[in-house]
């Protein structure tokens, strides 16, 4: 994986940085692996738009992640390793023993031809998944497991991982990126290892026209509307928001917690906000 600076023969190549892996399979994914993903451009099911700035963007398909990795016992083949357009992190195909394909998430590290493995007897390793029970405290894992069976749900995104701090009793404690702790059940599965892709963060788009690609929008400030289009607008030249960071009907969109789900906040043994 190389960090690419292309020549600059155009005004949206002068900017560009390109995030090249020679290792990814250049060829069709995996036609049984593959659904149609309908595009939704930021609406709900009336048509209204709930989400702004969503629209346009490139045609692609949903390719099926085995989050759960439940298929103990049977060693698997990394066959490939392939892009993902609905994700900053790579995919890897396996191919088990008994002949079935599925695509995980490409740990860092892992090439093709390698063996992984899932289940508690599992050797730690790249890319194999254990339960928090059998992996040894201050390992970096990722794809971890929120609820036992439910699948793979923290660090999930290219170059993300947590850290097995602790283990007592029936749960463990992990430390993310943010700094936050949290309790996660022993019986969770985990992968070992960071997530690949890890310079995804590097790249630079070049020209407004590659984010349309990814099915962005574009956005205006609010300093530049009039006082009847926007809580920022109005005033003569330049001027700075008279308030917060605000939306245009008047509700704060920085700086504030937005976590709503309460029924969990017993399992978080430390905040990232102190």
């Amino acid at each position: 994986m190389a960090l690419v600076k292309v020549k600059p023969t155009s005004p949206g190549r002068r900017a560009l940085v390109k995030v090249v892996n020679a290792n990814l399979h250049k060829g069709k994914p995996v036609a049984a692996l593959v659904e149609k993903q309908s595009k939704r451009a930021g609406r709900n099911n009336r048509g209204h738009i709930t989400t702004r700035h969503q629209g346009g963007g490139h045609k692609h398909h949903y390719r099926i992640v085995d989050f759960v990795r439940d298929k103990d016992g049977i060693a698997a083949k990394v066959e490939r390793l392939e892009y993902d357009p609905n994700r900053s992190a790579s995919l890897a195909l396996l191919c088990y023993a008994d002949g079935e394909r599925r695509y995980i998430i490409a740990p860092k590290g892992v090439t093709v031809g390698q063996e992984v493995i899932n289940g508690a007897q599992a050797p730690i390793k790249a890319g194999n998944t254990l339960p928090l029970r059998n992996v040894p405290v201050g390992t970096t894992i990722h794809c971890v497991e929120m609820l036992p069976g439910k699948g793979a749900q923290i660090a999930r995104s290219a170059g993300a991982s947590v850290t097995l701090m602790a283990r007592e009793g029936t749960y463990a404690q992990v430390r993310m990126r943010s700094g936050e702790v949290r309790k996660i059940h022993i019986d969770c599965r985990a992968t070992i290892g960071e997530v690949s892709n890890e310079e995804h963060n590097l790249r630079h788009y070049g020209k407004a026209g590659a984010i349309r690609w990814q099915g962005i929008r574009p956005t205006v400030r609010g300093v530049a509307m009039n006082p009847v289009d926007h809580p920022h607008g109005g005033g003569e030249g330049r001027t700075g928001e008279a308030q917060p960071q605000v939306s245009p009907w008047n509700t704060l969109t920085k700086g504030y917690r937005t976590r709503k789900n309460k029924r969990t906040q017993t399992m978080i043994v430390s905040r990232r906000k102190k």
